[in-house]
């Protein structure tokens, strides 16, 4: 599921913008350009939902962009972040397993360089069919 919140871009003096999401506490990040400001602030939005996910908390209403005021130095834009895409790429982050397999079948194993990691990552994806 899409959503979508206002984020504040001030230009610093260096040319880099610091962005804020003023309805999620805690949502700071900010960009070289605005660019890369945008960019982080589509991570920054995906991040902090992830943790309202995660803590199984509801997300706070978004406000209306309308009541932000723009200036020469500070604009309001909308920024999304698709919620599902956004945990596909969250969640494939590789986790440290620990398995016992037979000695004599990890010596063949190691002797003709199988890579034990992709020998069950693409078993357990035909196991539950991703």
């Amino acid at each position: 599921m899409k959503y979508v919140y206002p984020a504040v871009f001030e230009k610093e003096g260096n040319g880099g913008y610091s962005v804020s999401c003023p309805d999620l506490e805690g949502a700071f990040t900010c960009g070289k350009d605005l660019a890369e400001a945008l960019f982080m602030a589509e991570d920054c939005l995906g991040l902090v939902l992830y943790g309202f996910q995660e803590d199984k908390e509801e997300f706070p209403a978004p406000s209306d962009i309308v009541n932000f005021k723009n200036t020469r130095d500070k604009f309001t834009s909308l920024i999304s972040v698709d919620m599902k895409e956004y945990r596909k790429r969250v969640d494939s982050k590789p986790v440290r397993k620990t398995l016992y397999i037979p000695k004599n079948l990890n010596e063949q194993a190691e002797a003709i360089g199988i890579n034990f990691s992709e020998v069950l990552r693409h078993a357990l994806q035909r196991r539950v069919q991703v």
